[in-house]
């Protein structure tokens, strides 16, 4: 079965991980992504190793990084500093609906690859601008990376332990969430100007700032913020407007029980007896509960010590009281729910099949599918060259002698 955006095809000159993130999501949901990647370099993301995946055959080995953000997508080798490499986009522009770039603020306008550009060959064209800053502001040419986004955003003020604990002080998250937030982000943008060009037949820009996104996702943080007047702190393993909402000590390990409604906190104080809990004035609500954390925490944790992690995980589950192991990578993959969800998948490439991690997105009638393995570089450059511009072997092969391609 077709999926949601076949018939689609996006000119991809993104790199790293924002964009390219972005563009695997639209690739897993059926659209044509012509990756284009510097000759004889390619994505930075292809150096970034180890771990390194080998393969069958002389392939050269990928990196784990590289690997997990361009599944389906095809590779074309172009040197966009050429202006045979730029006429060669342009064609390519005239033959897509979509471009997602990340380049510095104005850093394509001098190769003819801006919007202004490619719009007027295109006026269709949806242009999609991943940038650190954004396209105005102050900071608008400045290089930004997740790392500094986490921090310029907020992020790590309220990531990591609380000041007076041992290793207290800000922390980077484990993932790179600015960039992957941003990368669905500019998803529901193209989404949203798509539906906009089926309406009236016009194509747009769209600005994506990964500092714009991250201060978007603090969210309930935010609005505690605004709320209050008082920046929210570091909590560590407590959550600031819940309770009890934490891991918890059991005999072989912890637990986390996340708790969101009285309800819940009364069939908890039940199960593990201690009934009379839920009827202390000091606890009968949420807010009483957020009043008295370290008081509710000490004593619930008295208690959990006495039950092993799996025996109470099954307990509580039963009596819908939502309670989890905390998982290292691992065991994500060997947990049968994960297994149930089909979350690993291996995906057939020229050097055997590449394993790789599912998109979340399940509909109920069109399928997303992953028929191709991240590209080695410049693997599709014949092919989409031939294929969609018409260009000869012969016309392909004095493009590689010039170093065009």
């Amino acid at each position: 079965m077709p999926g949601p955006l076949t018939g689609l095809r996006v000119l991809d000159l993104s790199r790293v991980m924002a964009g390219p993130w972005c563009t695997q999501i639209l690739a897993d949901m059926g659209a044509e992504v012509i990756k284009i990647e510097r000759p004889g370099l390619g994505d930075d993301t292809r150096h970034w190793g180890p771990p390194w995946w080998q393969g069958e055959g002389e392939q050269a080995p990928q990196s784990a990084y590289y690997l997990s953000a361009n599944r389906g997508k095809h590779s074309v080798t172009v040197d966009i500093a050429h202006p045979e490499g730029q006429a060669l986009l342009h064609e390519l522009t005239v033959q897509c609906d979509i471009v997602v770039e990340n380049f510095k603020t104005g850093g394509l306008a001098d190769k003819r690859l801006d919007y202004a550009s490619l719009s007027a060959i295109n006026p269709g064209v949806i242009y999609c601008s991943v940038t650190g800053f954004g396209q105005t502001g102050p900071m608008a040419r400045m290089a930004g990376y997740d790392y500094l986004i986490q921090a310029q955003a907020g992020l790590m003020s309220i990531t990591g332990v609380p000041d007076g604990l041992p290793g207290a002080g800000p922390q980077r998250v484990g993932m790179a969430v600015a960039d992957l937030t941003t990368g669905m982000n500019a998803v529901v943008a193209i989404l949203g100007a798509l539906h906009h060009r089926h309406q009236t037949g016009e194509g747009q820009h769209i600005d994506m700032a990964l500092l714009d996104v991250q201060v978007s996702w603090l969210a309930n943080q935010a609005l505690n913020y605004f709320c209050s007047g008082t920046s929210p702190k570091r909590t560590g393993e407590y959550h600031p407007n819940l309770v009890p909402y934490q891991p918890f000590p059991t005999a072989d390990g912890k637990v986390i029980i996340a708790i969101g409604n009285d309800g819940q906190f009364q069939r908890f104080c039940e199960a593990v007896g201690i009934a009379h809990v839920a009827d202390d004035p000091r606890f009968v609500t949420n807010p009483l509960r957020v009043k008295h954390r370290e008081t509710l925490v000490a004593l619930i944790s008295d208690v959990t010590r006495g039950f092993e992690s799996t025996a109470l995980t099954i307990m509580l589950q039963s009596i819908s009281v939502p309670c989890g192991p905390i998982q290292d990578i691992a065991q994500v993959f060997e947990d049968e729910q994960v297994k149930a969800r089909g979350m690993k998948i291996d995906v057939p490439g020229k050097a055997g099949s590449v394993p790789g991690v599912a998109n979340p997105i399940k509909y109920s009638k069109t399928a997303l599918s992953y028929p191709k393995a991240p590209p080695a570089l410049g693997e599709d450059t014949q092919d989409v060259l031939t294929r969609l511009l018409g260009k000869s072997d012969e016309a392909v092969h004095r493009l590689q002698e010039k170093g065009v391609v």
